[in-house]
Parts: C-alpha cells; sequence; structure tokens
C-alpha cells in the first residue's frame, strides 16, 4: 500500500486525501436583545473575541450582528423552534466538571449552567455554559457579558478530593542474619 501512493504522490504531485476536513460553521440560533431569534451558521473559534459576529444565515446570506445587541447564542442540533433549554435551573448538583454558575440577565431572568474551570476562559467578552437540560436540543450557550447583570459561583463540581498523607511505612523485618 506504501508502494502504491509513494507512486501516486509522484505521477500526480499531490497527496491523497482520506477524508474531507470538517466544517468549522456551527448551528446556532443568535436572540438578539429584543428576543427575537435569528438562525444561521457560525464559526465558534473566535466568538467573543470579534465583534461583530459573523453569522451564515440558512438562505447563504451573511449578516453581522453587533456583540452588544446579542443576548444568548445557542449552538443547536437543528433549527427546531424550542431551541430554549426548558430546564432554567439543575434539580440537584451537576456531575459535570467545572464551575456551576446562575447568571442573571438585564432583564432579571436567570439561568444555570457549567462552566470549566479555567480562569482565562472567564475573562472573554462572553460566558459558553453547558445549560442544565441535557434532552433539549442546545448543547452549549454563548452569553455576552454585555447581556448579563450578575454572575455567581453556586459550587466547584468534579475536583478531585485530596487523599490523607500517607503514613510511612514500617521497615519490613527481616528473616535472615547476613
Amino acid at each position: 500500500m506504501g508502494d502504491f501512493l509513494a507512486t501516486l504522490f509522484r505521477t500526480r504531485g499531490t497527496p491523497v486525501k482520506t477524508r474531507a476536513p470538517a466544517s468549522t460553521h456551527k448551528k446556532v440560533v443568535i436572540v438578539l436583545g429584543s428576543k427575537k431569534p435569528v438562525r444561521g451558521y457560525l464559526s465558534p473559534a473566535r466568538l467573543g473575541q470579534i465583534d461583530p459576529v459573523d453569522l451564515l444565515t440558512p438562505a447563504g446570506e451573511h449578516q453581522e450582528i453587533a456583540l452588544t445587541s446579542i443576548r444568548s447564542i445557542y449552538f443547536v442540533r437543528d433549527f427546531a423552534d424550542d431551541f430554549e433549554p426548558e430546564r432554567k435551573a439543575f434539580l440537584s448538583r451537576p456531575k459535570l466538571d467545572g464551575l456551576w454558575l446562575r447568571l442573571r440577565y438585564l432583564d432579571g431572568e436567570t439561568l444555570e449552567g457549567v462552566v470549566p474551570n479555567d480562569l482565562l476562559s472567564l475573562l472573554d467578552s462572553g460566558l459558553q455554559i453547558t445549560p442544565p437540560d441535557p434532552n433539549s436540543t442546545t448543547d452549549r450557550i454563548f452569553i455576552p457579558r454585555t447581556a448579563l447583570s450578575e454572575v455567581t459561583v453556586l459550587g466547584v463540581v468534579g475536583i478531585a478530593r485530596r487523599k490523607p498523607a500517607a503514613a510511612p511505612a514500617a521497615a519490613q523485618p527481616r528473616l535472615f542474619n547476613d
């Protein structure tokens, strides 16, 4: 097989691609400050670092939306009408690793979620949370800082507990004299 690929490479001048590159654009529903949803595709790689957000609509049109006019960006599996998670809070302590947060929007509405326990990601211009409803079509939600009035840490979840210090091992008795 290796000889075949080497021959193919020499004859054509370019290597053979084994699979197509993955798409960088994800399905999203952007909810504006007026609570109007806008569906489309965007690249999450630099989300929160660039303003405005570049959105590709399902019709193939390019739209730029200012980050200050966005309430939330829902990363969804499909463009269904019920993209918002039914549950806004966890029923019990979450099982995911990270910081368990309660977010309060400017209009007073609250939402709980889990973010990675990484202070550098919290310094961006927004938060990407995992929502409390695992059965919804929403995988994660990005909320710009400008849409929030308060962020409260409810707990740190999934930290490995420290093990007690081991007692020094006793010397093993010698069976034979040397």
